[in-house]
């Protein structure tokens, strides 16, 4: 498996669970879907907003992107979908983080992903779906927000 680390420059507040430094984000492109120039397009977005960013790359499957975040001890999972394999993905990542005792790490998304299939994956567990035209400040925004947010 290949991973590509970024590390960003400026390190977030200390989060709600305690942890100082950056939040910690796996970027990763699940399935067969070979087109990643928008999840690197996040990827550096996040990690010039201050994060951590760890990029899979390619064909990775659900078990390798869960392996992944749980050895990186990281925050969040991105995933990026454009084959239509959005269903099964992210309800497999998302089962396996709860068989591993992980599912405090928060899933998003983005990609080709119909309207009728967000509110369904939101039940499954999914923290956010992008869709094509999100802006990358409205993700980075949203990343701060709502992963691990300050204490307060």
């Amino acid at each position: 498996m290949s991973v590509a680390r970024h590390d960003g420059a400026q390190a977030q507040s200390q989060g709600a669970a305690g942890r100082p430094g950056p939040i910690r984000v796996v970027v990763a492109k699940p399935g067969l879907d070979g087109h990643d120039r928008g999840a690197k397009v996040i990827a550096r977005a996040l990690r010039d907003a201050g994060m951590e960013v760890i990029y899979t790359g390619l064909h990775q499957t659900p078990e390798q992107i869960v392996d992944t975040a749980i050895q990186e001890d990281a925050d969040a999972i991105g995933l990026s979908i454009l084959s239509g394999a959005h269903n099964t993905l992210f309800a497999k990542v998302i089962e396996l983080l709860r068989e591993r005792d992980a599912a405090d790490i928060k899933v998003f998304g983005g990609g080709i992903i119909p309207e009728a299939d967000i509110a369904p994956l939101k039940e499954q567990g999914v923290a956010e779906i992008f869709t094509p035209g999100a802006t990358t400040a409205s993700i980075v925004e949203w990343v701060n927000a709502n992963v691990r947010p300050p204490a307060v």
